[in-house]
């Protein structure tokens, strides 16, 4: 077994080393000074203890070069670590206080290696998370330079290329005015601009704060377009629900006290015609007669406006059950859906033309409520005026999008027109329900995918449908 021998041991070993050579000189000079008084002069003195110094030195040096040989390596290792290099290790070859000294330095370069790579994968990860998100975000320095800018913001304000180092205040001079407006007012606000032929409306956040004791800016900038129409659609189905409860708690009742007046009218004048059947027999008057014939009609009259009224009251049930079902739509159940299959189930519904190849790749999407989003449009596209035979749909499959246009030539859509017909309840149609367009959104941004109504040229409507493909089925 090993001897352990401390660093206090070794240097008292030393000192004591020291003194026994000390001791043994003094001895031997000594004995040779009582024999020979004369023999050694002052400078054979002055060289025995030149010599005792030499070797006093040398052995010092020699117990303390691994102490000298430590520091050494661990200024280098100290040099490596603010030059951010954790891989610096020193070889253990002691086994005393210098090597536990060692074996510390060792792991804590150890714990700053991990440390390194676990701020490396969060750093990863943060900057995966914001590149990708899609809130647009830039971060400007005290001078206005862009630090730093994400795809979305990439997308908003530089057309896809790098934003690092460009003036902030020049793009937004190139930006929509409402953007620069919105930005220099210093504070949380919401503002629209028109992008790609559509109003989105963005929530733009800013704030100040140091970074390593230099100010920065960080803006964020948030399409709400699409939140807005969830909560939109979410506050017109909470309406339809009231309205649908509190209509069909009146219709009901009318509707029954419309069919049991038509019936109590029904049996009351065959009440009378028998007792007025009874009368004529032995009276025979032609006055009894004539006002038979009057109360007949004035019973018919009011049969009628019994019927009517229950006619109404179906019909209005009717239309309301329509608008509860939209309140009601089920989530998607999106699967694979082969275009050619659900193209043609649709040509066997509303005569169409297929503009174009269809993919080969299959959609993803919910087949009954896509099918039922695509019967209503070619239906519109049908009634709008155009020829027959101009009512086409296309289908174009993208690596994160599929999309599907239906094509008219009609007369199109005004600009008032294209900015409510996505609306429940409003139609230009004299008995339109105004829920085919309305409900088309409903299963487009439950897909999470979005409608665009837009004026071809030449003359009628494009109704455009894009829905994404998931990352993981895309890739």
């Amino acid at each position: 077994m090993r001897l352990r021998l401390t660093l206090e041991a070794r240097l008292a070993a030393l000192m004591l080393g020291l003194m026994l050579a000390a001791g043994a000189a003094a001895a031997l000079l000594a004995r040779l000074a009582m024999r020979a008084p004369r023999a050694l002069t002052p400078w054979g003195y002055v060289g025995l203890a030149a010599a005792a110094l030499l070797l006093a030195v040398w052995a010092a040096h020699r117990a303390f070069r691994p102490v000298r040989g430590l520091l050494r390596a661990l200024a280098g290792a100290v040099a490596s670590y603010r030059d951010g290099d954790f891989s610096f290790s020193l070889r253990i070859d002691r086994d005393d206080e210098l090597g536990e000294l060692q074996a510390a330095h060792n792991e804590l370069g150890r714990a700053l290696r991990e440390q390194r790579a676990q701020l490396l994968q969060r750093e990863l990860l943060l900057d995966t998370v914001t590149q990708n998100s899609p809130v647009a975000l830039v971060l400007v320095d005290a001078h206005r330079r862009v630090v730093y800018a994400n795809l979305s913001a990439r997308q908003l304000l530089g057309l896809g290329r790098s934003l690092t180092g460009l003036d902030f205040d020049a793009l937004l001079a190139q930006a929509p005015e409402a953007l620069s407006a919105a930005a220099a007012a210093g504070d949380d606000t919401l503002f629209s601009v028109e992008l790609e032929g559509e109003d989105e409306t963005f929530h733009l956040s800013q704030r100040g704060f140091l970074l390593r004791g230099v100010p920065h800016r960080l803006y964020l900038l948030k399409r709400l377009t699409r939140e807005l129409s969830r909560q939109e659609v979410a506050t017109w189905k909470k309406l339809i629900r009231v309205l649908s409860h509190e209509l069909n708690n009146s219709l009901a009742p009318i509707a029954s006290l419309a069919q049991s007046g038509g019936e109590l009218l029904r049996r009351e004048e065959l009440q009378r015609t028998e007792r007025h059947g009874t009368g004529l027999q032995r009276a025979g008057s032609q006055r009894a007669e004539l006002q038979r014939g009057e109360k007949a009609g004035q019973t018919a009259n009011l049969d009628k406006v019994f019927a009517a009224i229950g006619e109404r009251a179906g019909h209005l049930h009717h239309f309301i059950s329509g608008y509860a079902a939209f309140a009601k739509l089920p989530a998607p159940r999106p699967q694979w859906v082969a275009w050619p299959d659900l193209i043609g189930e649709l040509g066997r519904q509303q005569r169409c033309r297929i503009a174009g190849p269809l993919p080969e790749v299959p959609g993803w999407f919910d087949r009954a409520q896509l099918e039922q989003a695509l019967i209503n449009l070619l239906k519109n596209a049908r009634e709008a005026g155009g020829a027959s035979s101009e009512v086409e749909i296309a289908v174009r499959q993208l690596s994160s999008e599929q999309q599907i246009e239906v094509r008219d030539r009609g007369p199109g859509m005004s600009e008032t027109v294209l900015a409510q017909a996505l609306l429940p309840f409003y139609s230009t149609k004299r008995q339109g329900t105004g829920l085919g367009l309305a409900l088309t959104r409903e299963i487009v941004e439950a897909h999470g995918g979005r409608i665009r109504l837009a004026n071809r040229e030449g003359g009628g409507l494009c109704v455009t449908l894009t829905l994404p493909v998931p990352a993981s089925i895309a890739s």
